[in-house]
């Protein structure tokens, strides 16, 4: 069996990034809350780029339902804890990463701990886990670190990238005295104002909000994967052009169409308030 040389393994990275950066990527630190649907190809993805330690957080195991996007979710995993099964794939890529498992999931009670020596945090939780997501965007704030987050919107990815000294969570989005529906929308107008997923659902009735359900796919998990990726590739190197929330980007591939949104004010900008309006009104003409 041929012996794991990290040099060798990510070498065909260099002229993306310089020897001496790859290095610094070898020891930069990644948090990744979920590994379900984006979270476990975000791990595997940035385990290719060469960064060498995570902190990663799952409470869940694997099922038939999760074959058609999570990229752990195979009949050898069946009934396996998510974070073991994404452990054993990681280090077949990078037997030497170091990883801090957190399989309780993240809470209030480890959330300082998970948060520990990182450098940036790469969102994958469930798209309504939005108790956990605040409490984890609000400390990532408090320690200076920013916050990555993709969301596989219809067959595109809607990205958003928090500074820890710019617009907060709480003031994009604006969740605060908002019950989950309305979180929900304001999340998902929040992540993709330009909303490029519209108009071509084949089956409405698969999405409702009130229920938590909606279509997945795998080609938008690895659309996020990638476009974090790069991101998270810029904010670790400190070079590049990054734009902070309110600024957002959507790509969506069955479209084939990319815009960039600027939403001053966060949730209080008009046209972030027309649209909630809108996709309230169309949710309930679609249910009533």
């Amino acid at each position: 069996m041929r012996s794991f040389d990290y040099n060798t393994a990510f070498s065909r990275n260099i002229g993306w990034v310089t020897e001496e950066e790859q290095e610094r990527l070898r020891n930069c630190r990644v948090a990744i809350g979920g590994l379900g649907g984006v979270g476990g190809v975000h791990l595997l993805t940035l385990a290719r780029l060469g960064i060498g330690r995570f902190n990663v957080a799952d409470f869940d195991k694997f099922d038939l339902v999760n074959f058609n996007r999570q990229v752990g979710a195979t009949m050898s995993s069946i009934d396996r804890p998510k974070i073991e099964v994404l452990k054993e794939m990681a280090r077949d890529i990078n037997p030497e990463l170091e990883l801090r498992l957190f399989s309780e999931g993240i809470s209030t009670k480890n959330l300082n701990e998970f948060l520990d020596g990182v450098d940036v945090y790469v969102d994958g939780l469930d798209f309504f886990a939005f108790d956990i997501r605040r409490k984890t965007f609000a400390a990532c704030q408090t320690k200076g670190i920013p916050v990555v987050t993709a969301a596989p919107l219809g067959l595109g990815t809607a990205v958003l990238i928090f500074s820890p000294t710019g617009m907060t969570c709480e003031d994009y989005f604006g969740f605060e005295g908002c019950d989950e529906f309305e979180m929900a929308i304001r999340f998902l107008v929040g992540l993709s104002p330009a909303i490029l997923q519209r108009g071509y659902v084949a089956d409405i009735s698969r999405i409702s909000l009130h229920e938590r359900r909606g279509p997945s796919s795998i080609a938008s998990c690895e659309l996020c994967a990638g476009v974090a990726a790069v991101e998270t590739l810029k904010l670790l190197l400190r070079r590049g052009e990054i734009r902070y929330a309110p600024w957002g980007s959507q790509f969506d591939a069955y479209r084939m169409k990319y815009v960039r949104t600027w939403r001053p004010g966060g949730h209080n900008n008009p046209l972030q308030r027309l649209m909630f309006f809108l996709l309230r009104q169309q949710l309930r003409n679609k249910t009533s």
